[in-house]
């Protein structure tokens, strides 16, 4: 017989906590408006895995991660778990007598990043995107093909390198040595030259996911990720192309 998860610890808490706040659950699947629900990523895990142990660390190092998303990010607009969860389970998997203590320690690495680039810090990014649908990891992956094409967006090789990133760039404020990520008006900090303003974000990302140009599908549960293509370049291009403004400082 299927042992139950708890109800605090059952994947459909998660989906209560994001219920109580006033955001929009909005996913940059073309082809829906809303994220998939926990609750119906709990299915596809158990799918693969029904290990109570498992399930239950897997729930909570989930819900700690959108609890700390939702703290230090409450502007975000794009909200996909699916891929990171699915990464989060192989990778677990993989680690065979060492599920649990990956769980843990990939977590405590996701919670740390998530606190270092958002609002409370120096760094101020205002959303997740860049993080979470891949464009920081497939800018990563061409500076090294070779070494990196077959390493995966949510490694923990690639968190490291990321918070090694972070600690450098707080740094660098600190020292007023930054050119490209200067305040803008708004009070977050934005690397790119055309303005991320909500209206915007969303018109750029949604357009760049109907295209095909995002390097992780993260609504997709079964995404391959996609690093050789010219991200940065096409989406400049198309904030000229959909006329969004320069950002102001």
């Amino acid at each position: 017989m299927k042992q139950e998860l708890t109800p605090t610890h059952t994947f459909q808490y998660i989906d209560e906590i994001l219920a109580q706040q006033s955001i929009n659950l909005l996913s940059l699947n073309p082809q829906k408006k809303l994220i998939t629900s926990f609750a119906e990523l709990e299915n596809l895990i158990t799918e693969q895995n029904t290990d109570i142990e498992l399930l239950t660390n897997l729930q909570e190092t989930l819900e700690v991660i959108v609890c700390t998303q939702l703290q230090n990010f409450p502007e975000n607009i794009f909200w996909d778990f699916d891929f990171l969860v699915s990464s989060m389970l192989r990778q677990a998997l993989a680690a065979n007598e060492g599920a649990i203590p990956f769980l843990k320690i990939f977590g405590e690495k996701m919670v740390s990043l998530v606190e270092m680039f958002g609002t409370k810090t120096e760094i101020r990014f205002r959303y997740v995107h860049d993080f979470m649908y891949g464009f920081e990891w497939a800018r990563w992956v061409q500076k090294e093909p070779q070494k990196r094409a077959y390493i995966e967006p949510f490694s923990l090789v690639f968190l490291d390198y990321l918070l090694a990133k972070g600690k450098e760039l707080v740094q660098r404020i600190n020292h007023g040595q930054v050119v490209s990520y200067k305040l803008c008006d708004t009070g977050y900090r934005n690397p790119f030259t055309f303005s991320r303003e909500p209206e915007d974000e969303y018109r750029l990302l949604t357009y760049l996911a109907e295209e095909q140009l995002i390097p992780v599908a993260v609504w997709n549960w079964n995404a391959s990720p996609v690093w050789n293509k010219p991200f940065q370049e096409m989406r400049q291009q198309l904030a000229l192309k959909l006329n969004i403004q320069p950002q102001k400082h």
